[in-house]
């Protein structure tokens, strides 16, 4: 079953004015992690422009499969293209990719344990091995002992994650990678990998659909679908010895250090980091677009957008969930949109 978020918050008239351009429709597919956001921030461009943006949330791995191949504008990830993904499109599209960071959020691992809601307490090392099949019941000792006064039931755990290829997956793996040595190891950090056990849902919709019809079950999603369909989250003990939750706050902690040194290529992670209060399970999200469009008309329309989203756009952030970009990345953003060419033609939008 799919399932589809619907966010009925008001959407704030943003300073983006802009003569409506005649009827273009752009197309963009990948993270389910972006979905909610974009939902919002379409809906607005569309009815602020004219422009029509259709969005397929299908999963980072396939994002970056359809921009390659063309048949979409523009792809999502929350996982950065690997060299030779990006030496692949290149090579077909002819030009180069760029990466855009469009939001910060927080992986939340979610659960559902009537008898124990929020609050549950979770560590990289037993995180790793309730996925690597090693650890099978709630009231197992290494929980019961980080949860004093919880009521952990004799039941067993079902572990569920990502069927397709997922940037969210990304950050949750690149994160058991760090904290765990046989999970880096064993199964290792991919958008998709050769998971132990479990059972697998489509996309952040179907990942939050099995944990909430599933008591006992245990699952890891963007932080919107676990608010928005009432799942508890643990608190993850962070790399600094803290216990810490997946908020504004905490997910702006975790790139503090990123921010100050990012790549070139803004292909930053901020999985694990220093900081007292950082949570460790956090991800940039990029727009990935090529860097030469042929049609002048659709790159402007994208480019506008692009500008606008990541920044009047990032007001929307907190409201659903996200952590917005800091000023720093946002610049760095703005100076990448205008590299954007049409047929090596500069493009001239505000």
């Amino acid at each position: 079953m799919k399932f589809r978020i619907l966010f009925l918050t008001v959407i704030t008239a943003a300073a983006f004015t802009a003569a409506p351009f005649a009827q273009v429709r752009l197309n963009g597919s990948g993270s389910s992690f972006d979905y909610p956001i974009f939902s919002k921030w379409f809906d607005f461009y569309n009815k602020t422009t004219g422009v029509q943006i259709n969005y397929q949330s299908i999963g980072s791995g396939a994002g970056i499969q359809q921009v390659t191949e063309g048949t979409v504008d523009f792809g999502a990830s929350d996982a950065p293209m690997t060299e030779q993904q990006m030496n692949t499109f290149t090579s077909k599209r002819g030009t180069e990719i760029i990466h855009l960071p469009i939001i910060m959020g927080g992986v939340a691992v979610t659960y559902n344990l009537p008898s124990v809601g929020q609050g549950l307490k979770l560590d990289g090392e037993i995180l790793s091995d309730i996925y690597l099949g090693k650890i099978t019941k709630w009231n197992d000792p290494r929980i019961v002992k980080l949860n004093a006064g919880k009521n952990l039931p004799n039941k067993a755990i079902l572990v569920t994650h990502r069927s397709d290829g997922s940037g969210t997956t990304f950050i949750f793996t690149n994160y058991l990678s760090k904290v765990s040595s046989e999970w880096a190891k064993k199964i290792g950090n991919s958008t998709s990998v050769n998971w132990p056990v479990g059972l697998g849902g489509k996309g952040s919709e179907g990942v939050s659909g099995l944990i909430s019809q599933t008591e006992g079950a245990i699952g890891y999603v963007e932080l919107a679908y676990a608010v928005q369909n009432k799942l508890p989250y643990a608190l993850m003990k962070n790399k600094a010895g803290n216990f810490v939750d997946a908020n504004f706050n905490t997910v702006t902690e975790a790139a503090a250090g990123a921010v100050k040194n990012m790549p070139k290529d803004l292909r930053a992670i901020i999985t694990n980091a220093d900081g007292k209060n950082a949570y460790p399970i956090s991800g940039f999200s990029w727009i990935v677009v090529p860097k030469d469009i042929k049609d002048y008309t659709k790159a402007s329309a994208l480019v506008k957008f692009l500008k606008w989203a990541v920044t009047k756009g990032q007001d929307d952030a907190q409201g659903l969930y996200y952590s917005p970009l800091p000023k720093q990345v946002q610049k760095l953003d703005l100076a990448k949109i205008n590299l954007i060419t049409s047929n090596g033609k500069k493009i001239s939008v505000k």
